[in-house]
């Protein structure tokens, strides 16, 4: 594929907002009306998110009983679209939202979910983490412990939602939840890691650089005051 025919993405960095104006922000990128799968304008919202918990479309495991006690820690509580089950976003994670027409890339949401599995393993071993790995559960994962949750959803080949990758994410959020569903298994971040401090502007750089490769597209800054 030369430059000239890869797909453009602008990169939207938000920094931290709450969880509900990035749902807002999601829907109004997504529902963009267009006659031509090349009219769509593509997206890759970065962010990071007051502390809160979400649900995907699994929804069975959580009652409202839980979801007072998860408010009561301060945090908010959203049911969401996207697959997946529980999971915590909260200062200190990157937030990455990729808004694409798949029919720019590959017209797979399983190709699509693969490229972003692809995309953290290698910003984090870009970073120095050689054992971040895909398992049979979702997400990716050093050893036994979850480093990035993966949830998307996709319609009409438009994706929204997407990746939290703990940089110096404060880890004693999730000891109140099973994160994503899944017993017996624990949370990392960048920073636990590599035994220093990983920021979240440090991890976008990296990122940035690996989505180029892993979706063979161009990147243009775009102002985030849209």
């Amino acid at each position: 594929m030369t430059l000239k025919s890869r797909p453009l993405v602008s990169v939207l960095r938000i920094g931290l907002i709450n969880y509900n104006s990035g749902l807002q922000l999601q829907k109004m990128l997504s529902n963009q009306s267009v006659d031509h799968r090349w009219q769509f304008h593509n997206y890759l919202v970065l962010q990071e998110h007051n502390p809160v918990y979400t649900i995907g479309i699994r929804t069975n495991d959580y009652n409202e009983e839980d979801e007072k006690r998860l408010r009561k820690l301060g945090a908010d509580f959203y049911r969401t679209n996207r697959g997946g089950l529980i999971t915590f976003h909260g200062p200190g994670q990157l937030v990455a939202y990729p808004i694409i027409n798949l029919q720019q890339f590959t017209p797979s949401m399983r190709w699509y979910v693969s490229t972003l599995e692809e995309l953290i393993i290698r910003t984090c071993r870009e970073l120095g983490i050689a054992e971040a790995t895909r398992t049979e559960h979702t997400g990716i994962w050093v050893k036994d412990r979850k480093i990035c949750a993966i949830g998307v959803h996709g319609s009409r080949y438009i994706t929204t939602h997407g990746i939290g990758l703990n940089c110096c994410t404060n880890l004693k959020w999730f000891e109140h939840i099973t994160p994503c569903g899944i017993e017996g298994k624990g949370v990392t971040s960048l920073t636990e890691q590599l035994e220093r401090q990983v920021t979240v502007k440090e991890s976008i750089e990296i990122l940035l650089k690996m989505f180029t490769e892993v979706f063979q597209c161009q990147l243009c800054e775009e102002s985030s005051n849209i």
